[in-house]
C-alpha cells in the first residue's frame, strides 16, 4: 500500500517524464500485505453494524477486490487515508457529538439508551465496537481526496467508503454518524470558490444540503425518492434560504424510474447548473441504492444507467471527488463502483468478473452488469417534464457566476455552516479544463455474514458485448495539461491518532 511521502516522492519525481496519474483512490487496509494480490486484510470493511442491519461495510471489501481484478488499481493511484483527527471531525460536527462517538463503545447497551434520543442512535443508528475508528477512516479518506484536488496533483479522486450524506452537525441519521461529504466540501472551498455537489442516492442527501442551506459557495442537486420516501425531505420548492436561496436543487422523482427516463432529467438539470454555477469541483454522492433489485431503494436503474451519470460529470473535465453512499445488495454495490472506478480512469473492463475471494456472491452470472426488473416505471413522459422545467426555472433564477472572496481562513469556513440559531496525475488526464476553473483555482474475511448469505434470489445479468464497452469510454479523452500551484497557508490538525481527551 503506497503511503502519502512516497505518492509525494514519485509525483515530484515524474514530473519530467509524464509519469503521473491522475486518478487518486482511498482504501483502508493493512499497508503490509501485497495490493496486487487483491486479497487484502481490508480494515474498513471489517466493521459490522450488527446483526441483520443492511448497511454492511464488507460491501467495502467486495468492491476493492473487484477493483484489483480487474487490474484498475494499474490506472490509479491507491493510497490508505489517514485517520480524520478531533478537530477535523468538529469542523462540521458538534465537539459534544464528536465526543459521544468517541466514548459510546465502552457500554454500548447503556450509551444507546441513555443517548437514543440526544444524538439518534439505536436501530438505524446502531453502536458498534469500533464506532469512532470507522467514522475516522470514512472521513479521513474524503478529507485526503479532497485535498489532493486542492493541490492539483490530481483530477479524480474516490473514496467508495465516503458518501455518508445523512449525518447532521448533532446527530446521526440513516445509517451515517459522521458527514465526510460536508468535510470534504469544506476542505475544497478552502482552495475554490465554488463547489457543487451532486447526489444520486435513492435517498435524498438532506445532511449535507442542510449544511450549505444558506450559502451561495456551494450548490447541492439531489435526483431522489420523493414523498414521504426516507428522510422525507428534498422537495422540489426546497431551494435554500438567504445568500442560499437557490441554490439547493432538489429533484424528486418517482419509483420505478428507467435509465433512459433518468437520462433526459439528470443530463438537462446538471448541464444548465454547471453552466450558471461554474463550479470550481464537484462532489458526487454515487449512492448505489437507486439501482434496480436494491433491498431498500425502488428505482430501476442498471449499472451502465447508473455509470453514464458518472461518465457525464467526468466529461466536464472539472476536479471531480467521487464517494460512495447507500447500496443494500451488496453483490451490486460491488459491481457498480467498480464499473465506476473504470469509468474513473477511462479503461474498458470485460462484463465477466474476474475471479476474487468473493466469487460466490455473484454466481451463477460472473457477471458485472445487470438488467433491469420489470417493475412498473411511475414516472410518465408529462411528470417528468413538468419537473424539469420548474427545476430549471429554479436554476434560472440563480445569480450567474456568483462573484465571492476566497476565504482561507477555517473559521470563515465554518461560518458557512452557521444554522438559524448560530450552531448550525498527469499522465492521462482530460484534455482541457474549463477556462473559469483553471482561471479561479488558487492551489492549482472472504466470508458472508453467519446469519445471511448475499447471493440469494435472483439478479439478471444484461446482454454486452465489447462493442458496448468500448462505446462507454469512446469519447473520453487521455491527455491534458497538469494544474499546479501553491497550497494555501491554513494549519490543518496533525494526521495522527490522537483524539480529545474530554470524555462524553
Amino acid at each position: 500500500m503506497m503511503t502519502e511521502g512516497v505518492y509525494d516522492e514519485l509525483m515530484s519525481q515524474s514530473a519530467g517524464r509524464n509519469f503521473r496519474k491522475r486518478v487518486v483512490y482511498y482504501y483502508d487496509c493493512d499497508s503490509n500485505v501485497l495490493l496486487l494480490c487483491s486479497v487484502t486484510l481490508a480494515l474498513i470493511g471489517n466493521y459490522h453494524y450488527g446483526k441483520g442491519h443492511v448497511m454492511k461495510p464488507h460491501r467495502m471489501r467486495m468492491a476493492h477486490a473487484l477493483i484489483c481484478g480487474y487490474g484498475l488499481s494499474n490506472d490509479m493511484y491507491i493510497l490508505r487515508p489517514h485517520d480524520a483527527t478531533f478537530e477535523e471531525l468538529t469542523q462540521f460536527h458538534s465537539d459534544e457529538y464528536i465526543e459521544f462517538l468517541q466514548n459510546v463503545s465502552k457500554d454500548i447497551e447503556v450509551s444507546e439508551e441513555k443517548y437514543k434520543q440526544k444524538f439518534n442512535v439505536g436501530e438505524d443508528c446502531p453502536i458498534f465496537p469500533g464506532l469512532i475508528e470507522f467514522c475516522r477512516k470514512s472521513a479521513g479518506g474524503s478529507i485526503d481526496a479532497a485535498d489532493r484536488l486542492n493541490k492539483g496533483s490530481a483530477q479524480i479522486g474516490i473514496n467508495w467508503s465516503g458518501g455518508l450524506h445523512h449525518a447532521k452537525r448533532w446527530e446521526a441519521s440513516g445509517f451515517c454518524y459522521v458527514n465526510d461529504i460536508v468535510l470534504a466540501i469544506l476542505e475544497l472551498l478552502i482552495s475554490h470558490e465554488r463547489v457543487m455537489y451532486i447526489d444520486i442516492d435513492c435517498h435524498h442527501g438532506d445532511g449535507v444540503e442542510e449544511a450549505f442551506y444558506t450559502t451561495d459557495r456551494v450548490l447541492t442537486v439531489s435526483f431522489h425518492k420523493g414523498g414521504e420516501f426516507f428522510p422525507g425531505t428534498g422537495h422540489i420548492g426546497d431551494v435554500g434560504l438567504e445568500k442560499g436561496t437557490f441554490y439547493a436543487v432538489n429533484v424528486p422523482l418517482k419509483e420505478g424510474i428507467t435509465d433512459d427516463t433518468y437520462e433526459t432529467v439528470f443530463r438537462p438539470v446538471v448541464s444548465e447548473a454547471i453552466e450558471r454555477f461554474k463550479p470550481n469541483a464537484i462532489v458526487m454522492q454515487c449512492g448505489a441504492d437507486s439501482l434496480t433489485g436494491d433491498r431498500l431503494g425502488c428505482f430501476n436503474l442498471t449499472i451502465r444507467g447508473h455509470g453514464s451519470c458518472v461518465k457525464f460529470v467526468r466529461q466536464q473535465n472539472i476536479p471531480l471527488l467521487l464517494l460512495g453512499g447507500g447500496g443494500y445488495t451488496i453483490r451490486n454495490v460491488a459491481r457498480c463502483w467498480t464499473y465506476e472506478t473504470s469509468l474513473a480512469v477511462g479503461k474498458n473492463v470485460p462484463n465477466k468478473l474476474p475471479y476474487t475471494e468473493y466469487h460466490d456472491y455473484y454466481i451463477p452470472d460472473n457477471c458485472l452488469h445487470i438488467a433491469p426488473s420489470n417493475m412498473t416505471n411511475a414516472n410518465s413522459e408529462q411528470h417528468l417534464r413538468n419537473i424539469v422545467c420548474k427545476v430549471l426555472q429554479n436554476i434560472h433564477a440563480m445569480p450567474a457566476c456568483p462573484s465571492v472572496g476566497m476565504h482561507t481562513t477555517m473559521d470563515s469556513l465554518t461560518n458557512i455552516l452557521k444554522d438559524d440559531n448560530g450552531d448550525r496525475e498527469a499522465e492521462h488526464m482530460d484534455e482541457h479544463l474549463p477556462e473559469y476553473v483553471v482561471d479561479e483555482t488558487v492551489r492549482h474475511e472472504g466470508e458472508f455474514y453467519e446469519d445471511e448469505r448475499e447471493n440469494g434470489g435472483e439478479n439478471s445479468v444484461a446482454p454486452t458485448s465489447e462493442e458496448d464497452d468500448k462505446n462507454e469510454v469512446a469519447s473520453m479523452s487521455e491527455a491534458t495539461e497538469e494544474v499546479t500551484g501553491p497550497r494555501l497557508s491554513l494549519k490543518r490538525p496533525q494526521k495522527d491518532n490522537k483524539q480529545s481527551s474530554s470524555s462524553a
